[in-house]
């Protein structure tokens, strides 16, 4: 009895213990959430939601004044391009002002050497404050107020620049007038004040008077006493320019001539920026121990697009100048590039104590920018124009924030077609109503024809003769 229980037992199949769970699932509702909730709460079912999407913020950016392509105006657009942001030595600016320079001009045609690829941020000039400082950046801080001089990536609303080449401004210098002080009167105050030997009875003749360096340099040398000045530029703009500054002021298109008048035995200095054949004009102005300065080449820039031809004639018009010959004539010829010598010759700490000099001279009330116009970013190629035409009278200004100049509205083409159409449908109608004239006509030519004929049915008039019934014709029988 005892083995038979036993094995009883042993052969009793166990409850599967999956039943209760699989009666719980049977009996699991629905949360309202589209979740499978269990009613005895011992277990839950639930329906994998998809995984939702991390959105990320897309990158911020900012407007610029991007060159996609080198040439004429059509390959300057201005476009939304991301934040930049600071490395090792740079700060970030907020730009509030940017200076136009004819090196921008030059940089657009392609002529400038070691010109950036494309597409790239132009402008060497802005000011503003900065946003962002980089790690290694020492004496600049957030909230500076600076001028900036990069190397190309000033023209937009945001800009990285090495912070040695940013000069903290004092708070009486607007950031306008510092956008029109930075480039052009430190190229001015090197030229006056290192490269000349300026004392009283010196006669000086300088080019592109009314441009924004020759005014710089106009307002630095009148901190000399005694010294004759003699400016050139076009004769429209002599009114504007003359305030006293220069002792004459000469038309471009003849100054030679006009110098010899006033200063038979020419000038002690000569200023050229222009380059090309003025480069031998004036070259032969010099009076013995004479200097020529030469720190621009805006002869290059003839038209819209780069002309090969008219970048090698300004450089064969220029004679190869002999040590031997100015060493015979007594004269010093020197040249200045603040480009090379502030990205590519290390100039950075010298050019930091002449802006330094230039804000003193400001703050003192000896010098003060002349400033043509400002123009909004969409309105570049405008100002570019400008300068190329030369119709400014000091510096050119680029404000991120201005609005640009409405557009001249343009007449509706549909208007003109339609009248097109309606113009070509008219003389249509008219040839319909002379073919329906030429038809009448014709029909009535030819009833009037056929009364005049003289051969008719004819009548017999009873004697066996034919006779016309109009009585013009008989027709006898023989």
């Amino acid at each position: 009895m005892t083995e038979t229980s036993v094995a009883t037992t042993e052969t009793t199949p166990k409850t599967p213990e999956t039943t209760t769970t699989t009666t719980a699932a049977e009996e699991n509702v629905e949360n309202g959430h589209g979740e499978a909730e269990a009613t005895n709460g011992s277990a839950e079912i639930k329906e994998e939601s998809p995984k939702e999407e991390v959105k990320e913020d897309p990158p911020k950016e900012m407007k610029s004044v991007v060159l996609l392509s080198f040439g004429g105006y059509k390959g300057v657009k201005v476009l939304k391009k991301p934040e930049p942001t600071p490395q090792n030595g740079e700060v970030l600016i907020r730009v509030r002002s940017c200076g136009l320079n004819f090196q921008d001009l030059v940089t657009r045609l392609g002529a400038i050497d070691s010109p950036p690829k494309t597409p790239t941020i132009l402008g060497f000039e802005c000011a503003g404050e900065i946003e962002a400082v980089g790690e290694e950046v020492e004496g600049l801080r957030v909230g500076d107020r600076v001028v900036a001089l990069p190397e190309f990536r000033a023209w937009a609303e945001l800009c990285v620049v090495p912070a040695k080449y940013v000069y903290k401004l004092p708070d009486d210098i607007s950031f306008s007038d510092a956008a029109a002080m930075a480039m052009n009167y430190l190229v001015a105050y090197i030229i006056v004040f290192d490269l000349l030997s300026l004392r009283p009875g010196k006669s000086v003749l300088l080019h592109s008077a009314a441009g924004g360096v020759g005014l710089a340099i106009t307002q630095l040398i009148r901190t000399f006493e005694g010294i004759k000045l003699y400016g050139v530029c076009s004769k429209g703009k002599h009114v504007e320019v003359n305030d006293g500054r220069f002792d004459e002021l000469i038309d471009r298109s003849d100054y030679v001539n006009e110098i010899r008048k006033i200063s038979p035995e020419g000038v002690d200095i000569v200023l050229d920026c222009l380059c090309g054949e003025d480069c031998n004009r004036g070259y032969g102005l010099l009076k013995p121990m004479g200097k020529y300065v030469l720190y621009g080449s805006s002869n290059v820039v003839t038209g819209e697009t780069k002309s090969f031809f008219s970048v090698a004639r300004s450089w064969w018009q220029v004679d190869k100048v002999s040590p031997i010959k100015l060493f015979d004539e007594n004269k010093t010829f020197t040249g200045f590039n603040l480009r090379h010598f502030l990205y590519q010759q290390n100039g950075a700490d010298y050019c930091r104590t002449v802006i330094e000099n230039v804000f003193k001279l400001y703050s003192e009330g000896k010098i003060k920018p002349v400033i043509d116009s400002v123009w909004a970013f969409e309105d570049v190629t405008d100002a570019m124009q400008k300068m190329h035409d030369r119709k400014n009278i000091g510096k050119i200004i680029l404000d991120p924030a201005a609005e640009p100049k409405p557009k001249p509205a343009t007449p509706a083409k549909t208007k003109v077609k339609k009248d097109k159409k309606e113009k070509v449908q008219s003389p249509t109608n008219e040839e319909e109503k002379k073919v329906d004239d030429t038809a009448a006509a014709a029909k009535e030519t030819e009833q009037n024809g056929d009364s005049k004929e003289t051969i008719e049915k004819p009548t017999e008039n009873g004697s066996g003769d034919k006779v016309e019934e109009n009585g013009k014709e008989e027709i006898k029988s023989t």
